[in-house]
């Protein structure tokens, strides 16, 4: 899957963990490429900073909502006990 700046929020939650995982480690690469063309004086649209840091923050979230829904389902299997 190719890095996409402007994916919706559905979009992402129809891909796998390991997509999602995939596109983080991804889109974390872009970013150090733009601080490096910024500081070489390539980088011409400025506003790729913020839609890349968006798109992370976005993937990371789905991966945190399905994490605490995986702990949700676990404790409520357990009869809702705490040990």
């Amino acid at each position: 899957m190719s890095l996409d700046l402007n994916m919706k929020m559905d979009e992402i939650r129809q891909l796998s963990d390991e997509e999602i995982s995939a596109l983080v480690h991804e889109a974390r690469e872009h970013l150090m490429r733009l601080r490096f063309q910024q500081v070489t004086g390539e980088l011409r649209d400025t506003s790729q900073f913020r839609k890349t840091k968006r798109l992370i923050a976005r993937l990371l979230t789905v991966l945190r909502e399905r994490e605490l829904e995986a702990e949700r389902q676990a404790s409520s299997q357990q009869g809702g006990r705490e040990a």
